[in-house]
Formats: C-alpha cells, structure tokens, sequence
C-alpha cells in the first residue's frame, strides 16, 4: 500500500498481516481526493476517520497538510499500526480505540471532513447517516462521505447531495443544509 498525493506521495505502508480491514482501492482514493482537492484546503480543517482501519484516508491528509485528524478503529492492531505510521509521518493523528457508534454519541466537536469506510457488511451502514447528522458531527459547509458498495443507496437521505462509483466502491457525499 502507498500514499496516492501530497508531500508522502508513494510513501509505501505495510500494515500487519492477517489484517481485517479493506482497504480503499489506490483508484478509489485517486478519484476522491481529486474531488476533495477541488473543494478544500487541508492544512485548516478538522477531519474525522470512522472505521479507520490501516488508516490509509488520514496519511493521504496527512501529506496534504492537514494536521487536525482523529482516527476511530475497533480493532487494537490497526490502532497501533496507525500510532507507528503517525510518527514516522511526524504527525499528531488522535486514535481512539472503540465502537464508531458509541464514539459518535460521545463525540462533543464537530469536523469539516468525516469520512466512513465501515466493512461493506455491517447491518447497521444505513443509520450512520443520521447519526453523524443527529450528534452535529458535522460543520457547515463541510462533507460527509461514506463508502459502501452498490448495495447501498442514500439518494433519499435529506443531508444527500451526490454519489461518486469506482468500480465497487461507491462514495455518497452528504452536507448540512
């Protein structure tokens, strides 16, 4: 795995082995921050990774300048993985080591950017939405982006306002209106 853009572009990264997490396809994460590109400054946002996994989406804002990133994955070894990674970035990623939907709850700021990669089969991908909306997770004039296969759909969803495909990865952007 690599770093796609910024000052650590085709900075590798080996996460541990046996891992669980999917991570985001390099074509993906190409088409996403092209779009990101376009619509922010990284070195002042605040950005929130749920489900971060090997934390593949905060090293690439990381070597975009954005120095304001917390990280919530379950499970312990990726936690780790992303501390040793954040250091050798010379970053100051906050990881936090519970369940996306508790810290949701919990969380008392909000974020520019927030982005969810949760595993495609989770049962409950489809409350997310209203929860990240619900806790004001979110700031205004900032985007939530939740990747999901094409078994979801979030057209519907009253904060909804576009969806990118690549390949089997799908990305719904949402806002605060």
């Amino acid at each position: 795995m690599r770093i796609i853009g910024g000052t650590f572009k085709s900075k590798p990264f080996h996460p541990p082995s046996n891992n669980p997490a999917r991570p985001t396809t390099d074509f993906a994460k190409e088409g996403l921050f092209n779009i990101l590109n376009n619509e922010y400054y990284f070195d002042d946002i605040s950005f929130l990774d749920l489900f971060s996994g090997t934390g593949s989406i905060s090293y690439e804002m990381v070597s975009r300048g954005c120095t304001d990133i917390d990280c919530v994955e379950m499970y312990g070894p990726n936690i780790d993985f992303i501390n040793k990674t954040a250091l050798e970035l010379k970053s100051n990623i906050r990881t936090h080591q519970t369940d996306v939907f508790e810290f949701a709850k919990k969380c008392t700021r909000s974020y520019k950017i927030i982005f969810a990669g949760p595993p495609y089969p989770l049962p409950n991908i489809p409350d997310l939405p209203p929860l990240i909306f619900e806790h004001n997770l979110l700031q205004k004039e900032g985007t939530f982006i939740l990747e999901t296969n094409p078994q979801h759909v979030f057209d519907s969803h009253p904060n909804f306002v576009k969806k990118r495909n690549y390949g089997t990865t799908i990305f719904h952007f949402f806002e605060v209106k």
